[in-house]
């Protein structure tokens, strides 16, 4: 799966589990852009949400659970 599906996927699947709320998510995901493009490096989005406070490590291994990995 590529890193853009993966990512697309894990914020839809932590929005419908409750863990953040669709602000939370496209504030990581402009996150993740606007370092890719500055930085040219790209970080999982779930990294990019347990900084910033909106998710936990528990929450995190549940989307990557309810996704199969």
């Amino acid at each position: 799966m590529s890193s853009q599906k993966f990512d697309k996927r894990f914020g839809l699947i932590a929005i419908q589990k409750g863990f953040i709320a669709f602000e939370e998510a496209y504030e990581a995901l402009v996150t993740q852009i606007t370092e890719e493009l500055e930085k040219d490096k790209r970080r999982p989005i779930g990294e990019i949400l347990f900084e910033k406070g909106h998710m936990t490590t528990t929450q995190i291994d549940g989307v990557i659970k309810s996704m199969g990995l």
